[in-house]
Order: structure tokens, then sequence, then C-alpha cells
């Protein structure tokens, strides 16, 4: 990638965090990506194209990848790096509009397909990809009104690029392509000035045979549409074929359309896509069954856990002390250091970096600042975020090292810098080998690579050694009771306690906790739609957290009742195999939601599902550790050991 873009991602994060000092404490804001721009009559408007998306393969191409009209010379817009990553190529095209003045039957271009052609418009008309628009930063949108009056109008980005059909009388199928726009652009008018703001960008694609008389050249005059006679097209019923040595011809009108939505709530009609009650509903009745399950969890605990610290608080005067049993019985082991320690560091490690970047993105994306007009915006931050929170990633896999006698600090926080990313990485350069052979402009480019690869090993592993320093230079946690020399033998445990059983049990609640809004996040990302309820995905985080925490403290405390001390990693594993259901659940939609045929397609979603659901472990597992981790050193602190 560009150094220019490298720049440009870092400057706008200072820009960014700058910014959010500046505003604390204001009430509202808008700050996405632009500013506001202002057109008088008569002032250019220069529609750019961006990729061709299909929710049935999941490759995005660049526009231009098929013989579209084209500019005298195609211009790259400057894409950040979340847009690069995102499969985003914005260019210039040969539509050009003028402020509040209409245009009818512009023609654009004239095209003799050949056979490759023909071929390339056929495959991606086969494959029902949609063509992608914006004019001052508004995608281009497709209006579906319902036949139910009272509903809103349903937008969906882009428009097909064509269509397949028959003739009447025949059975033969044939492909048709849109080759006539009408552009709707809606502005908001400031009366005293006349000013005009773009608030709305509509098109309504038709596929028409376009025909004139006599030889073709610059001066033809159509007769299937002519401003001169006002004769418009308004439907498809000669409809234009697609097939070797045919002829197309590309046209558009554009009408403007003075409308009462402000420059600040023009994104409201696109982000409010979805039927929202079901949405609402399904949130609602999440939180209120897990915060039900909550309440039952901690009046159990805490009624329990009081009870039996007040009887082994008594029985220490008593001689019943010698007979004592349950989970005071393994004081002398439950601190014992566990197998593959050095491990459970490094995944410690990581999911505080996880931690820290998701709850920062999601306060960001709370104040505005992520919203989808900055487009990749959400990628960059992540990206940024995850490479500076290393350095509580190296902190807390060094706390946890020493706690542990470790004294190699520098080989734990390299594998802490390397393990995770390492992994991800690995899978994602195969993924992006796939997408490269298929030639799609989703596959990230060399310099986006090495830009990446900078920003892990230039900037994240340094941090993770500073944090990893910083950590191991602190004295060592104590345990609250000293460990015994020799690890007592663990009883014959009953079958509902068996390891395997409780770990997949106890992933069952973390993930109801979010499957609901897992569908809606799904959508936005596989069926090419808006997601910004984050107010909504943040209350869902916390209740994922409490989740996590709640499920982890009860089979821990069920564990050590039933003396057995091994418990650092089966309360890692205990909320991470949540990943496990959030797995087997993007297996679910795959197979019911969406139609994807492509074995290429098949492998690039398994295999960026697999990213997330390794993610989504390493997450649900640190915050289940850390509950149990405070569980234990709470309990064996409150009664009295000899």
């Amino acid at each position: 990638m560009k150094s220019r873009t490298r720049s440009t991602s870092a400057t706008t994060a200072i820009v960014t965090f700058v910014v959010l000092l500046l505003i604390h404490g204001s009430h509202s804001f808008y700050l996405p990506g632009v500013a506001p721009q202002d057109f008088v009559k008569g002032d250019e408007l220069y529609v750019k194209v961006n990729k061709l998306t299909s929710t049935k393969t999941q490759l995005p191409y660049s526009y231009y990848s098929i013989p579209y009209c084209r500019p005298k010379k195609i211009v790259d817009s400057a894409e950040n790096l979340g847009e690069v990553l995102r499969g985003d190529r914005i260019e210039n095209s040969p539509y050009v509009f003028k402020m509040r003045e209409p245009q009818m039957c512009n023609v654009i271009c004239r095209l003799i397909l050949d056979a490759k052609t023909a071929k390339a418009f056929k495959e991606k008309i086969d494959d029902e990809y949609r063509v992608n628009m914006i004019l001052d930063n508004l995608p281009l949108v497709f209006p579906i009104r319902r036949l139910d009056q009272e509903s809103p109008t349903v937008y969906q980005l882009g428009f097909h690029v064509g269509l397949k059909g028959q003739y009447t009388g025949t059975k033969d199928e044939k492909y048709f392509i849109h080759n006539h726009l009408a552009f709707t652009v809606k502005y908001h008018r400031d009366i005293q000035t006349d000013y005009a703001r773009i608030v709305g960008f509509e098109v309504k694609p038709f596929s028409v045979k376009h025909e004139y008389e006599g030889n073709w050249n610059e001066k033809t005059r159509l007769t299937t549409c002519d401003p001169h006679s006002k004769h418009t097209v308004v439907n498809s019923n000669t409809p234009q074929e697609v097939a070797e040595n045919k002829e197309i011809i590309f046209t558009y009108d554009v009408e403007f359309q003075e409308s009462d939505v402000k420059w600040a709530s023009r994104w409201d009609a696109y982000l409010l896509m979805s039927d929202d009650q079901i949405h609402w509903f399904s949130i609602v009745n999440s939180l209120m069954i897990v915060l039900f399950l909550s309440g039952m969890v901690a009046m159990i605990m805490l009624r329990t856990l009081y009870r039996d610290i007040s009887k082994y608080n008594e029985l220490e005067t008593q001689e019943e002390a010698q007979e004592e049993t349950g989970w005071k019985l393994v004081h002398g082991d439950v601190f014992r250091p566990p197998t593959n320690s050095d491990l459970l560091c490094v995944y410690v490690g990581t999911g505080v970096q996880f931690f820290g970047m998701m709850l920062v993105t999601m306060i960001f994306a709370l104040l505005g600042f992520l919203s989808p007009s900055n487009r990749g915006g959400l990628m960059t931050a992540m990206l940024l975020l995850w490479v500076f929170m290393g350095l509580f990633a190296g902190y807390a896999s060094a706390r946890l090292y020493k706690l542990f006698k470790g004294t190699e600090w520098k080989r734990i926080a390299f594998r802490t810098a390397i393990t995770f990313p390492g992994i991800v990485s690995a899978i994602f350069f195969v993924l992006n080998a796939l997408i490269w052979g298929q030639k799609s402009s989703g596959a990230v480019p060399f310099g986006t690579m090495f830009a990446l690869i900078v920003l892990w090993f230039g900037i994240s592993v340094p941090l993770v050694y500073v944090g990893s320093f910083v950590g191991f230079k602190k004295p060592a946690i104590e345990d609250p009771v000293k460990t015994n020399k020799i690890p007592r033998q663990i009883p014959e445990q009953a079958w509902y306690m068996n390891p395997i059983f409780s770990i997949l049990i106890g992933g069952i609640l973390p993930f109801g906790a979010v499957f609901i809004e897992l569908f809606f996040i799904l959508t936005s990302i596989w069926l090419n739609q808006f997601y910004y309820i984050f107010g909504f995905l943040f209350l869902v985080f916390v209740i994922l957290i409490v989740t996590c925490a709640e499920i982890t403290i009860v089979l821990c405390y069920f564990q050590l009742c039933s003396e057995d001390y091994q418990w650092w990693w089966r309360s890692y594993l205990t909320s991470g195999s949540s990943a496990l259901y959030l797995f087997l659940y993007a297996t679910f939609y795959f197979f019911t939601k969406l139609e994807i045929t492509k074995l290429v397609s098949g492998i690039l979603y398994f295999g960026y599902m697999l990213i997330a659901s390794y993610a989504f472990f390493v997450l649900t597992g640190t915050i289940g550790f850390y509950a149990c981790f405070w569980f234990t050193r709470l309990i064996y602190s409150s009664v009295k050991i000899d």
C-alpha cells in the first residue's frame, strides 16, 4: 500500500482522538468523514463508481472489470486501510450532473459486444452482481415501495447489472442488461441563501433496446428516448439483450427533487432498511432472559457462599474441622500452576488486547465517529486499536506469568505478540490467495500487506514487549493461601462434572446472550446491509461480559466443591466454548440464509467465520478466566485456613 494511505490512517486516528478530547461534554455532534457541501444551481456533480458486489459469490470486482462506459481518464480515489481491506475501489465515472438542472436521455456511449465482453456481462448477471455508485459521499440506492402504503420505502444498495428472462412465446432464457438509468437526486435547499445540500441519491434501472435512424454518430437522436419530443423511458418492455455482436447504447436521465430531510439526517433512510420492530423485540427479549438468569445465578451464589463461609469458620472451633469437605478441602492445591501455563498466559494477554479493542471501538461508534458514511472507518479503527492495545496484552500476560513463578518474560512477550496474529494471518493469507486467483478487487494488494506487517512488527510487537517489561517489574501477585508441595489426588467425578460436558454446557448461556444480535451482524456483513445500532450492540456486549463471568463462576464453584482444583484452563474454556456455538450458528446461517454456490465463496465464508469464532473464543475465554480468578481469590481469602 502507498505510504500516503498509511500516513492517512495514522493521521485519522490521531485527529479522531484529539477531537474526542475537545468535544468532551458536548451533547450532539456529527463527524462522519466529510463536512457538508453546499451547491448552487448549475454546479457540476461528479458521480463516482465503487465495486460490483454479489451476495451469491461474496467476491467484489472493480466497476471497470466489465466493459462499462469509461471516462477519458480513470482516477482512483484515495482509500483508507479499511476500504482496501473491504475491497472498495472508488473511481470516477462519465456520469456528470448539473445541480438542479434535470437532464433527459443523455447518451454515455455505444458498445458493440464481442464474445469476450458478452461473456463478462452474462457472468455478472448470472451471479446477481449489483453496481454501486456514490454522489457527495452518499451511496446509490434502489427504492422498493411496498404494496402496503403505510410501510416505509425499503432501499437496496446499488442496482443489478441485469436480469434473466424469456421473450414472449419462447422458453429460451436470455440475458438482459440495465443500460438506462433514471437517477433522482434529492436536495435540501436553504431558503435564505438558495444553497442546496444533497440528501438522497436514488435510481430506477431499465433495460431498453435503443433505436435510431440512419448511421450512428455523436449527434444521432434516439427514437426510443428523445429529450426534444419529451419521450422518456418508463418501462423495460423492449429489453436490451446481451449477446455477441449486439449493440448496446448506455443512457441516463436525472431529475432533482426538493426534500424536507436535513443534511444531518440524510443517512436515516439508509440505516432503517430492515424491519426494526423485530430487531427491537428480539433484543429486549434476549436482555430480559439473560438478566433474569443472571439475577437467579447471583442470588444462588451469594446465599450458598455466605452459608459455606459461615459454616467453615464455625467448624474451626470444633473437632468437625478435621472432616471438612467441599471447596475448602482443596485450598492447598487451588493455586497450583496449571499444565501449559505459558500458553494460558499468552491467551489471557491476547484476550485483554481484544477486550480493549472491542470496548474502545464501541465507545467510538456510540459517539458517532464510525458512521457508515465514513467508509472503512470501523475496520481502520479496529486495526489501529488492536495494534496499540498490545501494550495491555504484554502487561496482562507478564503479570500472570510472574504469578506462575516464570522468569523468561521476553519469551512470553514474543509468544503473546506472535501467536494469535500469526494464526489469523496464516488463514487470511490463504483466503487472500483464493480471492487473488478469482481476480477480485477484494484481494489485498502487496502494498497493503506490507503496511499490515509494519503495523504488526513495527508497532504492536514492541508495545507488547514494553507492556511485558512493565508487568514483570511489578511485584508478583500473592496467593491468599499457601500451595502444598505434593499435589492432592482428585476423586472420581460425577458424569455431569466431566470437563468436556461442563465446558460445552458453559458456552450455551453466553452464546444465548448474543445470537439474536449475531443474526443482524451476519446479515450486514454477508448481505451488504448497513449495521449501525451500536447502542444495542454495547448493551449486548455488557450482557455478554456479565453472562460469561457468572456462568464460569458457577461452574468453577461446583468444580471446587467436587474437590477438583484444576480450574485454570477450565475457566477459560467454559465461557470460550461459546465460540463453538457461534461457528455452528454461522454454519446454520450459511445453509438457510445465503445463496452461495461457488466453492471459493464457501471457503471464504467459513474461513472468515473461523477467524471471527477464534477471536470470540479468546475474548469470552479471558472474561471467564478473570471472573474465576477473582472469585477463587475472594472465597479463599474469606475463610480461616490453619
